[in-house]
């Protein structure tokens, strides 16, 4: 390890954490364990608050990442054995990216995806920023980005589909290239089956105060998807019979659905 290396490590790892931790185990409850507790949180918060920087492009405010982080410093130091015989930052480290994690999954997320999919996400973002950085300028395709991933295309594509729910427009949120146009405008089809509610809604009285065999004739023939023949076998009539009953009845139905109030 070179002298410049070893400064560095030595800012980050505080020196006295392997004597401070065995004092710590080997301390019962009370002010003084309490004190030191609090001091080997504080020495390694630094630490967590970096680890907390790597999940800034996930939407999060720093703010909440670096809390989430600070509780996970501090669950590892409740939980860290030294007796094990590791360093304490081995431990440290994944609880802390863990919970970031974690964190992110559950709540940055505006439409809960299946953790593949927020999996295949990261893969991509991470190819594409090595891609852009090695070749500035460069059009990035799916295929290159497949081939620094690892990935197959289809995988890729899944990936980018999975970047556009990670946060949600509001439907007042102005639609570019439209002008002033609220996304809300732009959404939905018209729905032909609309103007038939009232349609439906009130001929339902008046389909209910038919004659039974009528109301049998119009269920047999427009729901029951049977032909004139075979509803006129069921009520011993002919056909033609049927024809009849049908039109007469649909006629009928016809003007009170349009007669005036």
């Amino acid at each position: 390890m070179t002298e410049a290396a070893t400064r560095r490590r030595t800012r980050r790892t505080p020196a006295s954490a392997p004597g401070m931790f065995a004092r710590l185990a080997a301390l019962p409850d009370g002010p003084e364990r309490a004190r030191l507790r609090q001091e080997l949180i504080a020495a390694w918060l630094p630490m967590a608050e970096r680890i907390s920087l790597r999940y800034r492009s996930s939407g999060e405010s720093p703010a909440d990442l670096r809390q989430v982080a600070a509780l996970a410093l501090v669950r590892a130091v409740d939980r860290f054995d030294p007796a094990r015989g590791f360093a304490f930052e081995s431990f440290a480290v994944p609880t802390i990216n863990g919970e970031l994690k974690r964190h992110v999954r559950d709540h940055v997320w505006s439409l809960h995806i299946p953790r593949r999919d927020q999996e295949l996400r990261a893969a991509v973002r991470a190819a594409r920023s090595r891609l852009e950085q090695r070749d500035a300028g460069a059009r990035v395709t799916e295929a290159a980005i497949a081939e620094e991933a690892g990935l197959t295309e289809a995988e890729v594509r899944r990936g980018i589909d999975a970047d556009g729910v990670h946060h949600t427009l509001s439907l007042d949120h102005p639609v570019d290239g439209a002008g002033e146009l609220p996304l809300a405008d732009t959404l939905g089809r018209i729905d032909r089956a609309l103007d038939l509610v009232i349609d439906r809604q009130s001929l339902r009285p008046l389909l209910d105060a038919l004659p039974e065999r009528e109301k049998s004739v119009l269920y047999w023939h427009f729901f029951g998807n049977l032909t004139q023949q075979q509803i006129g076998a069921r009520l011993g009539v002919s056909q033609m019979q049927i024809s009849r009953i049908l039109s007469r009845t649909c006629a009928h139905l016809r003007r009170q659905l349009l007669a005036p109030a």
